[in-house]
């Protein structure tokens, strides 16, 4: 049994008397310090994060990570024809462009701060082989849009795909013999497309393959045509992942037959990242990316520790649905999501983000 006696209370007696030798304040100082005796003097409390966090002004001025339209690289997909417009149904918001539409897109999102773009092609099937010989013809739907692009808008940089999935009758991205992937035999068309692309005025390539070996070949042959100047953004950890799909719609370039594993990354690691840009960066990489992003923080993370040069993600086709499907269905606000997600992967380490919310992250960041 707990007995518990108040000061001035007599056990026997139904009164209270005035007790005069502990005052009933200093009873319960006494039994707070009692309880924290490592309270500092005065009873406050020293550290309050929250005090930081009281405006907006505050919160602004404190914050770590500033996203910018500076960041963010803008994928663009063109095709064959003029004045052709057409939507992605996977991708809402995302278009295919014929040339002349293509232009008038990449005008505005120069005017919104964005200052790169990346191409992909949507190419005719009856130019689709298995040796992707249409990737280094110059006179091909890329090195038009680029020579297009460059005399419109001369400052914006123009960053090519290089890679035979969109020119692959087979949908791979390096050609195929009984049933696999060749690497040498690829890699020796890879750099013919490389530069074909530097010759009509990209400012960078960047080989999506994962080759072994693709981005020595394809400085090496640069370097040699004099196109010391065109940099590469090397595809340096691309894994095999499911997040492709809508991309694959929106240029018909998905496998004809299995699948990408035998030389795109396991999804399940990480330490073979650091192996891959180690390689692309000994073979000449200027810039190194991870793709995709979201479900890959951690492996950007670990990149940017590792190096000194920039590090580029790719917030994929399939990231970019998710979150449109579901702001679609009034279960998110697409504007907070998309700024959060986009802030995510700069805060893990990303300088560079390709995304297709670049033109709405944009103007969503104007003041």
């Amino acid at each position: 049994m707990i007995i518990i006696i108040i000061a001035g209370f007599h056990p026997m007696s139904s009164t209270v008397t005035p007790s005069t030798s502990v005052p009933l304040q200093a009873t319960t100082d006494a039994a707070e310090a009692t309880v924290a005796p490592s309270a500092p003097a005065g009873g406050g409390q020293v550290h309050r994060p929250r005090r930081l966090r009281r405006t907006g002004t505050l919160r602004r001025m404190v914050r770590e990570t500033v996203l910018t339209a500076a960041d963010l690289i803008y994928p663009l997909f063109v095709m064959e024809g003029e004045g052709q417009k057409e939507a992605v149904p996977s991708m809402p918001n995302c278009f295919r462009y014929s040339l002349d539409l293509l232009l008038e897109e990449a005008k505005a999102v120069w005017e919104l701060g964005i200052g790169a773009i990346a191409l992909f092609p949507l190419i005719s099937h009856h130019l689709k082989d298995n040796a992707g010989t249409e990737s280094y013809n110059p006179e091909g739907l890329i090195p038009r849009a680029v020579r297009a692009l460059k005399q419109a808008l001369p400052d914006l940089l123009v960053i090519t795909d290089v890679a035979l999935d969109p020119y692959s009758s087979e949908g791979h991205d390096g050609i195929v013999q009984n049933g696999h992937i060749l690497n040498d035999e690829t890699v020796a068309v890879l750099a013919k497309q490389a530069l074909v692309q530097a010759a009509a005025g990209a400012d960078f390539v960047a080989p999506s393959d994962m080759m072994d070996g693709r981005v020595r070949e394809i400085r090496q042959a640069l370097d040699a045509e004099g196109w010391i100047n065109v940099g590469i953004l090397a595809y340096s950890a691309k894994y095999a992942s499911a997040y492709y799909g809508p991309f694959r719609d929106a240029l018909d370039s998905a496998p004809k037959f299995g699948d990408k594993k035998t030389y795109q990354m396991d999804a399940a690691n990480a330490r073979e990242a650091i192996k891959e840009v180690e390689l692309d960066i000994k073979e000449g990489a200027d810039i190194v990316m991870v793709k995709p992003a979201l479900a890959y923080l951690d492996v950007i993370c670990r990149i940017k520790q590792h190096t000194n040069l920039p590090v580029a993600a790719y917030n994929v086709s399939g990231e970019y649905a998710m979150v449109k499907a579901a702001a679609q269905q009034g279960w998110i606000d697409e504007k907070a999501v998309m700024l959060e997600t986009l802030t995510s992967m700069k805060r893990a380490g990303a300088d560079l983000i390709l995304t297709y919310f670049a033109k709405d992250a944009a103007l969503a960041l104007r003041p």
